[in-house]
């Protein structure tokens, strides 16, 4: 009996503790958590920048998240967000702040305003937040300790600093030249903080490591009614000796707006029309996945679901969701003023 007794409380000990420990991995870690946000910048002085939540069963969509659990507003414009395992971070560039909340429930942690001079993008490593900016007489990343939220020192580099992105202790930086035009990637040596400069076509923006280690770029190049158009291409850049490896050119009259990568497949805009190629293509697709409606504004990609934002200044942006094999829509949603990153969640 006591044989008997024992083994009926060591099996429902341990159902006990499987049942617990299955509702503690499956609790969920905040309002957010699975699902997309949508960063949107805002428009003039009375309308917030905001961020914009939708479940990933897509029956949740919830506007102005930030305004909703923080009672405060983020002001325009906001630029991007930045993300570590547990925060996220808002920045907010004619504010010169950096808003750190946690990235499941947006409640604010802290905000980060030392040394700051227009933010534009953001990317963390090793526990800190490596920050560029346009500056007042000179551009620069500014670095802070995400322990403290201490700002640690400024890194000087190029005019028009945008997007940076981290890889075996390099930060790669792309300028597309702020109010006017640049064309070069910076590359950062974050033990030593050297600065090395590989040029490439004019207006380099969105930029990601491909599974080769190469960085791939994409540069704008100056549209017609700058009076100096130049040709925009899909560069790749060896890591290895910071060399321009290969060049897609677009025809001289087109200009790319947006690039992403999935699963070795990269995806541009052309106007409103969205491509693909294969991270090894030599030339560029003659087929578009997509035509979009409206001012195509953002786009990524999840597995084979391709999400665009058609941004509205005015009133709420739109989310649609494209079947990539099928190539139809299957979701729109009312998202942020002025609709422009998507990041999941």
């Amino acid at each position: 009996m006591r044989i008997n007794k024992l083994l009926a409380i060591l099996v429902f000990g341990a159902m006990a503790f499987a049942s617990c420990t299955s509702d503690s991995s499956s609790t969920p870690r905040g309002d957010y958590e699975n699902g997309v946000l949508i960063s949107g910048e805002g428009s003039g002085t009375a309308s917030t920048g905001s961020v914009s939540f939708i479940s990933d069963d897509f029956e949740t969509v919830e506007n102005l998240i930030y305004k909703k659990v923080n009672s405060s507003e983020l002001s325009t414009n906001l630029q991007s967000m930045a993300f570590d395992n547990e925060r996220a971070f808002i920045v907010v560039d004619n504010q010169n702040t950096v808003t750190v909340v946690d990235r499941y429930s947006f409640v604010k942690e802290a905000t980060i305003t030392e040394e700051l001079a227009t933010p534009r993008f953001m990317t963390v490593a090793d526990d800190k937040a490596y920050v560029t900016n346009w500056g007042l007489t000179g551009a620069f990343v500014a670095v802070y300790d995400l322990t403290s939220y201490d700002f640690i020192k400024k890194i000087n580099i190029g005019v028009g600093p945008e997007r940076i992105i981290e890889s075996n202790g390099k930060l790669y930086v792309s300028h597309q030249g702020a109010w006017g035009s640049n064309n070069i990637i910076s590359v950062i040596d974050i033990a030593t903080d050297n600065v090395e400069e590989i040029s490439v076509n004019e207006r380099p923006d969105e930029m990601f490591i491909d599974n080769n280690n190469f960085l791939v770029v994409l540069c704008e190049g100056k549209a017609a009614w700058t009076g100096d158009e130049t040709i925009a291409s899909i560069t790749k850049i060896n890591t290895s000796n910071n060399t321009v490896q290969s060049e897609i050119i677009f025809p001289a009259t087109e200009h790319p707006s947006l690039m992403v990568l999935e699963n070795n497949t990269i995806y541009y805009a052309v106007g409103n029309n969205i491509y693909s190629i294969d991270t090894d293509a030599t030339s560029l697709s003659t087929a578009e996945i997509v035509t979009v409606e409206g001012f195509l504004y953002g786009i990524e990609v999840e597995g084979n679901s391709l999400f665009t934002l058609n941004a509205n200044f005015k009133d709420l942006s739109t989310l649609n969701v494209f079947d990539i094999a099928t190539k139809t829509r299957t979701q729109t949603k009312s998202v942020a003023l002025g609709a422009s990153k998507i990041y999941f969640n």
